[in-house]
Parts: C-alpha cells; sequence; structure tokens
C-alpha cells in the first residue's frame, strides 16, 4: 500500500463551534478550543509523542478527546483515514462522530473510528487469505458458538450436562481476552475442563471454525494480532496510514486489546509514539469480564517520556460529594493518583447515610423520600437506585408499584421478568394449580430432560382430544406405550415429583416446599453448573424469590401477589425512577443517587473477595467510587442491619467503605429509634467515630404509605388457592369415565396397525395388535378397526 502525504491546502480560516461559550474571547485561537480549561486545552494541544489523559468523573474527557481530534485535522496534520479513534461501544462512537462534525463541518474524511472490534474486523476482512480466512467470513453469534462446541463435545464424547457448552464458551473467552491462541493456553488451565481435554478441544474448535470460514468476537482482535506479528509488511502498512492513534475508556481494555493498541502504537520508537490514551484509573469495574487495570498503570513504562495530564475539574457533582469519592478511593494502592474538585462555592449537601431494620425498610423509607422529592419538584428521572447486586432491586420495584411510583430497570430485565425467576414461578404455580398447562409447557424440558418437540406434541394433543390438562395427560400417557420407555421414565418421575410436592404443600412452609421444588427438580442445580457469569447473580435471585415468601401465609396468597405486581401498568415512564447495578450505572448521572446496601459481604461483595483478594477489594472501592461519583446534588447511603444473603439471615456490618468517607461530609441520620445504636467500623464492625446510628423513623402515617395499605385492602380476586381446590383441579378428567369401545373389538392405530381390544381399564385399552404385539394405549388415540 503506498503512503500519500496530505496534499497542501490553504491555511482554514477559524472553524465555528455550535457550543456555546462564554466570554470573553480570545480571538487568536480557534474557537473550538474556547471553553477549555487549562488542563483540557493541554491535553488537546498535546499532538507530538505518547500522551496520558487521567481524567476523572465528570471532567469532561469525551470533549477533550474530541476536540483533540478536531485539532489535528484543523491545523492539516492529518486527514481523517490517517487517524485510529477507538471507542469501547458503537453509541460512544457514532456520538464522537457528531461532535467532531460539529466541531469540524468541512470535514474530508472521517477517521477510522469505532470500537476494537468493528475496527479488527475491518482490518481481517482486508487481509483475511492471510490468517487462512475468506473475506466474506462469518461471524459467529453465542447461539452458533455453542451449537459447535455440542458438536466437539458430542465428538469427544463428553457429557454436555457435566461439562456444560457454557462453560467452555466462558474459558474461550478468557482465553482470547488473554491474547492466547491454543498453543499460548498453559497446560494448568486446559485442565480444567473436561478431565483434561480443553486444550485439545480448542486447537478443534479453532480448525472448525477455519473449516467453516468462521470467527467468533475473540478472534476479531486475536487473528489480528496473529495477523500483524506473522505479517511485517502488513503491520508496516497500518504504522504508515494511522499517524496519530486515540483510545478511550482505556481503564477497561483487557490482554488482547492492549497487545492489539501496542502493535500499531510502535511504528515509531515508543518515546514518539503519537498516541493518546484517555481513561481513569479509578473507574476500573470490568476486571471480572477480563479488564486490566494494569494497562492504564504501566502507559508510562510502555512509552517512555510520556505526558500525563489530569483532569480533576469536575463539572458535575457538589464538592462534598467529590471529596468524600476522593478520599474513599484513595485507600486503594493500585492508582496514579489524582484528586477531584470543583469551582463551584457551595459545598452542597452532605452525603445521609440513614441506617434501616430490613431490606423491607429499606426499600420503604426510600419510596417515601422520593414522593418527598417529587413534592419538591424534583424529576424522576433526574433519580436513581443503584444497588450492588441485582436480587436487591425486588423489594424496591415492589414498594414503587404498591406506591405507584414509575420505575425502569436499566441494563436488564424487571426482577419478576428474568428468566430464572419466570421458571421457578412456572414450577410454583403448576404445583399450586395442576390445571396450568402454560407453566407446564415452560418447565417441562428445564433443566433439560430429554423429551423432544415430538413428545410435547404428543402431549398437548392427548390433552386436547381428552380435554384435560396437560400435567393430568401426562399421567395418563405414561401408563401407556405411546411414548418411547425413556420419555415415559422420564415424564412419570416429573408427574411423581409434582404428586410429592402437592402432599407437601398441607405440612411444610411455603417458602420450605419453594426451596425444595427448586432443588429436588435440579433447577439449582442447573444454575449452579453453570459456569456462565451472570449464573451467580441468578442463583441469588432465585434466593431472594424464596426469601419473599416468607411474608405471605400460603402459596397461593404468594401467587396472587405476583399476578398482581406483574400485571401492573407501568404507567408513563418517561418520567421513571431508574433501578440499576453499579456496574450498570458507569457514564450516567443523576440529580440524586440512592445506595442501598452497603455492608460487609454485600459491598465489598464477598465473592470479589474470595476470588481475587486485594485486588478484588480495590476493584470493590473503585466500585464504590463510581457510585459516588454518579450524584449531582445529593447521595443517600444506607445500611441494613439485618439482611438475607444466600437464603441466610444475618446481623449485618456495614461497610468498611462508609468509615472511610470523610466525617465533614456525612450526616448520619439519628432518629432516637427504641431500636437502639448501631455503630459501625473499618470492615470488621471494630469501634467507629460512627458510634450510633439508629434506623429510619417511622412513617407509617405518611400518605404514601396509607396509600399502599388501601391499595392492599382494596386488592380484588378469589382470595388464596386452597390445597382442596387443587385436589378438586386434579380430580377433573382423571380417566375414570367408561370407555366406548367392548372386549374383541377391532381397532386401529396410526403407529401400532390393527389390533383387537383384550382388556379396558376406563380410558385406557390393552390391545393385541397384528404386527406390534400386545400394547395399553389411551382410546382417544384409536379408531374403529
Amino acid at each position: 500500500m503506498v503512503d500519500h502525504a496530505p496534499l497542501p491546502r490553504p491555511k482554514a480560516g477559524p472553524i465555528t463551534s455550535q457550543l456555546n461559550r462564554q466570554p470573553p474571547v480570545d480571538r487568536n485561537i480557534p474557537d473550538y478550543l474556547h471553553g477549555l480549561n487549562p488542563e483540557q486545552r493541554d491535553a488537546v494541544l498535546t499532538t507530538e509523542g505518547p500522551v496520558l489523559v487521567l481524567a476523572g468523573a465528570g471532567t469532561g474527557k469525551t470533549r477533550v478527546l474530541t476536540t483533540r481530534i478536531a485539532h489535528i485535522l484543523n491545523t492539516r496534520m492529518a486527514w481523517g483515514s490517517e487517524i485510529l479513534a477507538v471507542t469501547f461501544t458503537n453509541k460512544a462512537a457514532a456520538e464522537m462522530k457528531k461532535r467532531i462534525h460539529d466541531l469540524v463541518p468541512q470535514l474530508d474524511g472521517l477517521p477510522w473510528m469505532g470500537t476494537f472490534h468493528s475496527i479488527g474486523v475491518k482490518i481481517l476482512r482486508r487481509h483475511a487469505e492471510l490468517v487462512d480466512l475468506k473475506p466474506q467470513f462469518t461471524i459467529l453469534d453465542t447461539d452458533d458458538q455453542l451449537r459447535l462446541i455440542k458438536q466437539l463435545l458430542e465428538a469427544e464424547q463428553i457429557d454436555e450436562k457435566r461439562w456444560p457448552a457454557k462453560q467452555f464458551a466462558g474459558m474461550l473467552d478468557a482465553w482470547k481476552n488473554r491474547g492466547w491462541t491454543p498453543k499460548d493456553v498453559p497446560a494448568s488451565e486446559g485442565s480444567h475442563y473436561a478431565n483434561g481435554k480443553g486444550l485439545k478441544l480448542y486447537y478443534d474448535y479453532q480448525a472448525r471454525l477455519k473449516s467453516l470460514n468462521a470467527a467468533d468476537f475473540g478472534d476479531l482482535l486475536l487473528e489480528c494480532i496473529r495477523l500483524f506479528r506473522e505479517n511485517k509488511d502488513v503491520l508496516a502498512e497500518y504504522h504508515r496510514r494511522f499517524k496519530f492513534i486515540l483510545v478511550d475508556e482505556y481503564q477497561d481494555s483487557n490482554t488482547a486489546q492492549y497487545l492489539w493498541l501496542r502493535l500499531l502504537a510502535m511504528g515509531k520508537p515508543a518515546p514518539e509514539a503519537n498516541i493518546c490514551v484517555v481513561g481513569d484509573d479509578d473507574q476500573s469495574i470490568y476486571g471480572w469480564r477480563g479488564a486490566e487495570v494494569d494497562n492504564i498503570l504501566r502507559f508510562e513504562q510502555d512509552f517512555p517520556g510520556a505526558k500525563v495530564v489530569k483532569l480533576e475539574r469536575n463539572y458535575r457533582s457538589t464538592a462534598n460529594i467529590l471529596k468524600a469519592a476522593s478520599t474513599v478511593i484513595a485507600y486503594n494502592e493500585g492508582r496514579l493518583g489524582k484528586t477531584l474538585f470543583t469551582d463551584i462555592a457551595e459545598d452542597g449537601e452532605k452525603l445521609l447515610l440513614t441506617s434501616v431494620w430490613d431490606s423491607e425498610e429499606e426499600a420503604r423509607q426510600v419510596g417515601e423520600e422520593i414522593e418527598q422529592l417529587q413534592r419538591d419538584g424534583e424529576q424522576l428521572n433526574d433519580i436513581a437506585i443503584l444497588v450492588r447486586a441485582s436480587f436487591q432491586m425486588r423489594e424496591f420495584e415492589e414498594r414503587f408499584i404498591t406506591l405507584g411510583l414509575n420505575y425502569r430497570v436499566i441494563g436488564g430485565p424487571r426482577f419478576y421478568e428474568r428468566k430464572e425467576i419466570r421458571d421457578a414461578l412456572a414450577y410454583l404455580r403448576l404445583v399450586s394449580q395442576p390445571a396450568d398447562d402454560l407453566a407446564f409447557e415452560r418447565i417441562i424440558n428445564v433443566p433439560k430432560r430429554g423429551i423432544g418437540d415430538t413428545t410435547v406434541k404428543t402431549l398437548m394433543e392427548t390433552a386436547r382430544l381428552m380435554n384435560m390438562p396437560l400435567l393430568e395427560a401426562t399421567r395418563q400417557l405414561v401408563e401407556t406405550e405411546e411414548l418411547k420407555p425413556k420419555q415415559r421414565s422420564t415424564l412419570s418421575a416429573l408427574v411423581q415429583q409434582f404428586d410429592h410436592w402437592a402432599e407437601r404443600m398441607a405440612s411444610i412452609p411455603h417458602h420450605e416446599l419453594a426451596e425444595q421444588i427448586l432443588d429436588e427438580s435440579g433447577y439449582t442445580g442447573m444454575w449452579q453448573a453453570d459456569k456462565s457469569p451472570d449464573s451467580p447473580g441468578r442463583l441469588e435471585n432465585l434466593k431472594e424469590l424464596v426469601r419473599s415468601m416468607e411474608g405471605f401465609e400460603n402459596l397461593g396468597g404468594f401467587l396472587e401477589h405476583i399476578s398482581l405486581v406483574m400485571d401492573r401498568d407501568a404507567g408513563d415512564a418517561s418520567d421513571a425512577v431508574s433501578i440499576m447495578t453499579l456496574h450498570s450505572a458507569k457514564g450516567l448521572e443523576f440529580n440524586t443517587v440512592f445506595l442501598p446496601g452497603w455492608e460487609e459481604g454485600l459491598f465489598p461483595h464477598q465473592r470479589s473477595l474470595d476470588e481475587s483478594g486485594k485486588a478484588g477489594l480495590e476493584e470493590e472501592r473503585r466500585l464504590a467510587y463510581v457510585a459516588i461519583t454518579r450524584g449531582r446534588k445529593r447521595v443517600r447511603l444506607s445500611v441494613a442491619q439485618n439482611r438475607r444473603i444466600h437464603g441466610l439471615w444475618q446481623s449485618a456490618i456495614p461497610s468498611r467503605f462508609l468509615d472511610e468517607l470523610p466525617p465533614d461530609v456525612v450526616e448520619v441520620k439519628d432518629t432516637g429509634s427504641s431500636y437502639g445504636g448501631y455503630g459501625y467500623g473499618g470492615g470488621g464492625g471494630a469501634s467507629s467515630r460512627f458510634n450510633k446510628i439508629d434506623p429510619f423513623e417511622s412513617v407509617y402515617e405518611t400518605p404514601g404509605w396509607k396509600r399502599a395499605r388501601e391499595n392492599q385492602s382494596s386488592r380484588k380476586g378469589g382470595g388464596p388457592m386452597t390445597i382442596e381446590g387443587n385436589l378438586v383441579a386434579r380430580s377433573v378428567n382423571t380417566g375414570s369415565q367408561s370407555s366406548s369401545y367392548s372386549l374383541n373389538d377391532r381397532v386401529f392405530h396410526l403407529k401400532f396397525g390393527y389390533g383387537t381390544v383384550t382388556n379396558i381399564e376406563g380410558n385406557k385399552l390393552t390391545i393385541d395388535f397384528e404386527k406390534a404385539g400386545t400394547k395399553k394405549v389411551l382410546e382417544s388415540f384409536v379408531k374403529p378397526g
């Protein structure tokens, strides 16, 4: 590829910016530089050599990045096609393109701009043959990848139930994120799957991809790295092409992305490389999916002489919020160091810390405070609840539905719409009401029982012909030979399980029954065996569902409540409270943020501490920093004295992060409650400067609580379901009716052919077939012969 230098053009005049600028204006500099603070301008104008822009939360990093590109283009240092700008999301890339076009409207050609993977695939398609692919190769989606893995498992005679395909897919993703080809994987890593067959499967998987002319998501960078390493001329071509490289959110990069960037940036000696990375080491919170905070921490080692520009002037939050966040994050050792500040004269409200009795009280007091904010003129869109774990959402969702507060869940479905919750509810509905065919259809093969579509179709046809529920039709059918022995055995065991669970309803508490159902059905075990990153959260959600049942008198009452909750109209969601996990909140901001559940074991999360030790603790602390800096005006923290985690009630210990907050910016709510004092200390319940935190005072007579109480009492419906009702429902159409056939009648069966009736038991016929021998079948499956 021939390198063409930019043709000389007349020097462009100042570019009119579409951004609002404040006087006075210096007419000697381009408009796009007006309004930048000194540090931002320094980051924009330093165009020679490596640059690390440490951009704290709310310091205008996106503006710096886009203005830097506009400056390079405006000063004719490079054409658009000679600039590589890498982002982490397509949304960020689109926003950046728009901003650049606004700043440089006469732009001739946009930079190479997009996500790591979108740029990777663009390069790969140009040089596909060099990595044993064709230019129009297919990019596998998740379903295709799992189907391919299952084929490989079957070929190796590996039990997919014991070694799930999802588990191996997760291992592949982790290996590729680290930049490992099959020959790079340590033997110890490959031995963790399928009794040591993991590495062989990786080789086979990659070979199969090549034969299919396909690549998975991880290959889009991994094959690029291979391309550059094995073809120096190709790498040199891109060294000549890209005169400037810019990277957003560098703290979130993984090892493969790091290696890819290093190869592209090393066209010049490291001290001269024109690479600018923008990021915040204090906001590196995605280690669990492969992000390496060390990438940004060692930038100055990778590029000696790099200029470091710190953006610490915050344009989002009050001084008190910034002081709290900066003080907490300073406890981390693995950081480059910066302190946020604001030019706003007023300090703003202090952070409010409240202790509550339990999670139900926590949700209640948050709901009441949101109502008060509404009365004060605050929009719901400006309010968010940020939780550490998704199971915490349930209490808030139910409270807001009861209070009539609109809400939206960001980054995932609502609690009762999650797959694992809907599956569990289907089991409970079918135990409570055996005629619930929709519930039966949902769970018949969850977890997998080897029941195929043909068998399900047979069950449904039988139920239709005999005018009975699917569960009862299954009970009838398993006593015949209409199904294959394996399916008969499986379905017979399932029917027996439901019979046993129905019998236990009268003898054990319904929440204990629910736990037994999830265990004995194999549903809990299914998620325990699943090694995907979201499986621990699904298990937590199931435990939260079981815990929530304790507040109801019986299973029927609980299911009625759920039906009402799920059926409630969400109303006009144009103005709604946002509920999300802390990880989903990165990049967002709200006037008011509620941060519930700041307790040891929940936040910092015990799993992070167990799996990653000190590194895990520091990432959890970065998560706390992100949480606090989402607030513009108000931050409300809460601690529950009692919380149920992993199915057990625990007396909670307040989070160590609370004791790391500076005392002069925190107000502790002391209501003089009869619950008494509640001190907390740095991570272990030790003595603390906060020697007394009392639960939130009772607000049972507030308008919101009165309305909630009225809503509870005005619910319509037939009341809780009874066990007797279930027995009656199950007794309908049980096959006790007399048969329309007689002994020695000749009949025809679609599957078994012609035969003679030799015995009659209700609606079941024993038939001596001419070719199939003696079989027991349902009457509805034969016709006179």
